[in-house]
């Protein structure tokens, strides 16, 4: 198989996800250097080049609309007219955290805007791609070097500021993820699945078992609630992913089991 991974050459997840696919297929990891995403002609123009048979869309920005949005829309209309299997990674906060947990048929209600991207690109990505898969996952890490475990070994070396311990997620580790993703991009499962880990936990706990593994004190890490910050966001969004514990061989484990 010919895949190709935007994010692929500097993104923390693309990167993960070429190293696993590069044990069996022929696969091309791309970035902005590539090709911006907001353009549709210069992502028409990558994926014509390469001419690929599926796609993982793993590349975002943040804090940026026409990236996240618009750019998973230019990827899934030249995914169509090429037509190569696309692969969508999204996330858990197109959802409010209203109902806790979340399986596949719960539609999106984002509350932040990186939330409300994501909830856009996999609406495009639905609609035009007649091959596509959206898969939902939550915080990833594991490897050591995510900006979870960063932040973790900042806290505990005294640098300022708390994590959270209302918001429940289901961390997944950035090697089973990558290899769910490479899966997903050989199978026929189409729609929407949820790639989460097995346990869900606060940033927190996730941070004390990080500490813990590392062999810091994880009694110097401290505790907020995202009121007490003052940072909007979702505050519950377990996601379901017993289906996924169906249809995939890849295990996606909790956090308690990887750390």
């Amino acid at each position: 198989m010919r895949l190709l991974v935007t994010g692929g050459r500097t993104g923390y997840l693309g990167r993960h996800v070429v190293a696993t696919a590069a044990r069996e297929h022929d696969v091309i990891g791309v970035g902005s250097h590539d090709a911006d995403l907001r353009d549709r002609d210069a992502v028409e123009a990558l994926v014509g080049h390469h001419r690929p048979d599926a796609i993982i869309h793993t590349a975002y920005v943040q804090s940026d609309w026409d990236v996240t949005a618009t750019g998973a829309a230019h990827v899934a209309t030249a995914a169509a007219r090429h037509g190569a299997r696309l692969v969508l990674v999204s996330s858990d906060v197109v959802f409010s955290g209203a109902d806790g947990l979340y399986d596949e048929s719960a539609p999106p209600d984002p509350i932040t805007a990186y939330g409300a991207a994501k909830a856009a690109a996999e609406t495009v990505a639905l609609a035009v791609c007649p091959d596509v898969v959206v898969a939902r996952t939550s915080l990833i890490l594991g490897d050591g070097t995510s900006q979870h475990e960063r932040l973790v070994h900042a806290l505990a070396s005294g640098a300022d500021g708390a994590l959270f311990d209302d918001e429940q997620r289901c961390p997944v580790h950035v090697g089973d993820l990558a290899a769910a993703l490479v899966e997903l991009a050989g199978n026929h499962l189409q729609g929407v699945l949820h790639v989460g880990g097995a346990q869900a936990m606060s940033r927190f706990e996730l941070g004390r078992l990080i500490a813990r593994r590392d062999r810091l004190d994880p009694a110097s890490l401290r505790a907020t609630s995202r009121a007490a910050a003052g940072v909007a966001g979702p505050i519950d969004v377990r996601l379901d992913s017993s289906r996924a514990a169906r249809v995939l061989s890849t295990r996606l484990r909790g956090a308690g089991e990887f750390l």
